[in-house]
């Protein structure tokens, strides 16, 4: 029996010619994404207090809630004077 002759993963088979594929283009769709994306990195600091992402939109969510809640709250008569 013969062997099958393996081709390199990066070249192309005989039956497809390069220049069937046009010009190749680096990061065409690098503007797309960035648009799209909603991908946060979180500084090595702050990530080791969040075990996974759940708790991540976890406590982001009871801060934003809070935050909500303390912009309706009235201001002291003292803040105002000052």
């Amino acid at each position: 029996m013969k062997k099958v002759k393996k081709h390199a993963p990066d070249e192309l088979r005989p039956e497809y010619k390069r220049s069937d594929f046009g010009a190749l283009v680096r990061g065409k769709y690098v503007e797309q994404l960035r648009e799209k994306s909603n991908v946060v990195v979180l500084d090595p600091r702050v990530a080791e207090f969040f075990p996974n992402a759940e708790s991540v939109n976890s406590a982001l969510l009871s801060l934003a809630e809070v935050a909500k809640r303390s912009a309706r709250l009235p201001r002291s008569r003292a803040r105002r004077s000052a």
